[in-house]
């Protein structure tokens, strides 16, 4: 059975009442049970981390003390349950009560642990010279204030003997006044170089131990000053072992999706690998643990949206509004199947943080246990990995770039779908460079760039005449693409190239946009829905081509804005 954090709290008190028995050897507290972490579940802002092991019960209430755990576990996320393990005869056992107990840990004050650096014992060191050399100056001080004090005593001496008349001559060449002047120099003298012995000392310990210092910060963190365990109340019904398993959520870990892909020298094939970078400073490092990661929001409030009125007014429109027809160009990115969830336009998920995960959380494991030390630096887990056909084209978009773009296209078959995020470039002469993998679900077919060809240039002209009918007002804009494509290579076989270029898209029927194929040369191979033009072209190695695309926009009297 299993409790929630704070579940079992109304059967009474359990921390130090009579009803529960804390495990003890002759009379002092048991040593904490050291369940080791075996599962990680990384969510997107946070990890779920799993303890379990086996655990001997006596009959009866008993509070066990499993731990240390981080102190920055999530109270009410804690869950824990008791089960029998496999073939096991421990009977019923309930867990009564979990919850997490802090307490502030004083460092020890004689220094560092037997298992602590180097480093940080030379820190020790050096602050316990440096305490000792603040001894040594202020003794050193206090002496040199002594004889200070001694010599002004031994010139007030010096002058009533010598200055107070019917002082006896006898008496007052019987001191040896010289000689104490003497002395009193010399200790006067030797106090000084000592302080100022110890103030060198000290200068160079302080260098020292700001070097210790500043490389103790750089490689080491500080240890935890408070310290948690985790307490949990369970019942059974009789003596034997059982499977105690732990569960809370803590903050400080994250993860996000990262791929390679590998073109094939021909381009008939690509390997695409899969990762995990994870990101943890929870104050425990995940050893050998089955690490899963989901796209899960659990400090996401589901809620409905409010409602508000939504007002709807009638009226007449304006002579002026029914005159004209206002229009205006816009960009608008074409979207796919892939791109519905994370489709660039304004608001869209790509401008969110976090993974984009189609709208549907997914959950993503790794096939082989992992490490992930506690020290906030990415480690890359690896996921999955798959070999697919590809097909690949030398394609040009003059309107953006006047380079010429190595493209492949695969299907997703890696069994599960592509999370948007981050991909490393490697084709036959090595990494290229880097790129954006968009959400792919299973099947899709997958588009990646990899790199310019550098043997080849594009260089773009345009042209626009316009000219307005006097009888009926329309205005006609007729607008003139001129493309010179070139292929610089010196030797090798012809190389075909997609060229694709696009013209504006009506959506009102007072503006008309056509393609005057009759005027283009040469004619274009395809005109889409979209606007997009596309050329097919095989230039061979020292070849250039011309490419004119003509195309007209009209519009009635009545727009404006164009």
């Amino acid at each position: 059975m299993g409790v929630d954090a704070g579940a079992g709290r109304d059967h009474g008190p359990v921390n130090g009442g009579g009803d529960a028995m804390d495990t003890t050897r002759n009379g002092a507290a048991a040593a904490p049970l050291a369940l080791p972490i075996t599962a990680v579940t990384c969510l997107e802002d946070r990890a779920q981390v799993e303890r379990s092991g086996t655990v001997e019960l006596v009959a009866g209430v008993q509070r066990l003390r499993v731990g240390p755990v981080t102190a920055l576990a999530v109270d009410r996320s804690l869950r824990a349950e008791a089960t029998a393990p496999d073939g096991g005869s421990s009977g019923a056992v309930t867990v009564v009560d979990a919850r997490i107990v802090r307490a502030a840990e004083v460092p020890l004050p004689h220094g560092p642990g037997p298992d602590a650096s180097k480093l940080r014992a030379l820190v020790h060191e050096l602050e316990e010279a440096l305490r000792d050399l603040d001894r040594r100056r202020q003794t050193a001080a206090t002496g040199y204030a002594v004889v200070r004090q001694a010599r002004e005593e031994l010139h007030r001496a010096l002058g009533e003997f010598a200055g107070v008349e019917g002082t006896p001559t006898m008496r007052f060449e019987t001191v040896d006044w010289a000689g104490r002047l003497d002395a009193v120099d010399a200790a006067e003298e030797d106090r000084h170089e000592e302080l100022h012995r110890i103030a060198n000392e000290r200068d160079r310990v302080n260098v020292r131990l700001a070097e210790a210092r500043g490389a103790l910060a750089a490689t080491e963190e500080p240890p935890d000053e408070v310290a948690a365990w985790v307490e949990v109340v369970v019942e059974a019904e009789r003596a034997g072992a059982v499977e105690l398993r732990v569960v809370h959520l803590v903050p400080c870990a994250l993860w996000r999706p990262a791929y390679r892909a590998t073109l094939a020298a021909d381009g008939a094939s690509l390997r695409l690998d899969s990762d995990a970078v994870v990101w943890q400073r929870t104050g425990e490092d995940w050893s050998g643990v089955r690490l899963s990661l989901s796209t899960a929001r659990p400090t996401l409030a589901a809620k409905p949206p409010a409602l508000v009125d939504d007002v709807l007014a009638l009226r007449d429109r304006t002579g002026e509004e029914k005159r004209t027809v206002e229009v205006d160009l816009r960009e608008e990115e074409i979207s796919t199947v892939g791109a519905v969830a994370g489709g660039g336009g304004a608001g869209g998920a790509a401008e969110l943080p976090g993974v984009d995960d189609g709208g549907e959380v997914r959950v993503l494991a790794a096939p082989t246990p992992v490490t992930v030390p506690s020290d906030g630096r990415p480690h890359r887990v690896h996921l999955t990995s798959f070999t697919a056909a590809a097909r690949t084209e030398h394609a040009a978009t003059p309107e953006l770039s006047p380079l010429v773009t190595r493209v492949a296209y695969f299907p997703n078959e890696a069994g599960h779908v592509l999370l948007a995020g981050p991909v490393d470039l490697v084709r036959a002469s090595g990494f290229v460079g880097r790129g954006r993998l968009k959400f792919s679900g299973q099947g899709e077919e997958v588009r990646l760039p990899f790199g310019s060809e550098d043997t080849f240039r594009v260089v773009r002209h345009t042209s626009e005449e316009r000219s307005t009918k006097a009888v009926t007002g329309r205005t006609t804009t007729s607008r003139t693409v001129r493309l010179f494509v070139s292929h610089l290579a010196g030797t090798g076989a012809p190389v075909p190239v997609v060229v694709r270029e696009r013209v504006p898209v009506s959506e009102v029927s007072a503006v008309e946009v056509a393609v005057k194929t009759e005027s283009c040369t040469p004619r274009p191979d395809e005109v889409d829905g979209e606007g997009v033009v596309r050329y097919d072209v095989t230039l061979a190695p020292g070849e250039r081509r011309e490419i004119t695309l003509v195309y007209e926009l009209s519009a009635s009297s009545k727009v404006q804005g164009l």
